[in-house]
Formats: C-alpha cells, structure tokens, sequence
C-alpha cells in the first residue's frame, strides 16, 4: 500500500453543497446567506484584507527594505555545450549570432557559463562570462569579448 493509492470510502466522503433546492434540503429560499446585506448578493462580499473601514494591517506598518527590481538586469544563460552544439565548425560567435540561431532572446544580455568542452578555437562575444568558462575558451586558444553590460534602466 503506498500513499496515493490510499482514499476515504464512498460513505466517508462529504457531499457537496446543492443550494437553492427547495426548503425541504435546509439551502432553499436565501441558500444558506441569511437575509440580504452584502454577502447575499451575487458578487457581494469585501475584498481581502478589508476590515471595515479600519486602517488595514498593511497599510497600518512601515514600509520596510529596498526594491531594486527597475534596475535589475535578467542575463540569458548559454552553456559552451549549447554554444559548441548551434554553431558547429566556426570560429567566431557574435552576440547577432546568438540572436539570429535563437538560442537568446533578441536584445536580451548575455552570460556564458562553463557546462561542457571546447574543442577548436573559439573566439566568442558575450556580456558576461563565468570565471571557469572564459578560462576554457582561453585554454582552447580562443578569445573572450565582454561587452558592455547593459543596464535596466536605458
């Protein structure tokens, strides 16, 4: 017996909630939401977090910390194996490169990180590279050209 194999008998099951089925079910007539106000109309009730008029909890504490999300920069991964594997046999690889074969997203910063082997002379052009990656290339004899870095903000 493992765990999802295990599940409660018919009669150990609760039955769902069938209102507005006459009176003689306990939900007819107002279905169970009492006399008007605005939890018996349809779409009624108070958005969450509102306390009646009272200052809300969130608004009632400080605001706390530093958001720096407009100035993030998002950088797209690429890999040598991926690089090595899209573009086989040549020797230099360009950023429009990247963007045309669409391993990147057009405009997006890029970061070349050191999964897998260069084999040849590479000569490679990217935002950013990882310390382990651009050493591989250099051992392969190839070269490394960071631009660069392009900020959120621009």
């Amino acid at each position: 017996m493992q765990l999802h194999n295990l599940f409660p008998f018919p009669e150990e099951r609760k039955t769902r909630r069938r209102v507005g089925r006459g009176s003689g079910s306990g939900l007819g007539c107002t279905a169970g939401k009492g006399h008007k106000g605005q939890n018996a109309r349809a779409g009624g009730g108070v958005r969450p977090g509102f306390e009646g008029g009272q200052m809300p909890l969130q608004r009632r504490l400080p605001k706390h910390g530093f958001k720096n999300a407009p100035f993030k920069v998002t950088y797209d991964i690429v890999n040598l194996d991926a690089l090595v594997s899209a573009f086989p046999g040549k020797t230099t690889i360009t950023l429009d490169d990247m963007y045309a074969r669409g391993i990147v997203r057009m405009g997006a910063p890029v970061k070349i990180l050191s999964r897998g082997e260069v084999s040849g002379a590479l000569s490679v052009e990217a935002h950013k590279f990882s310390q382990a990656a651009a050493e591989k290339i250099r051992q392969a004899g190839g070269n490394v050209t960071e631009l660069e870095a392009v900020s959120a903000a621009e």
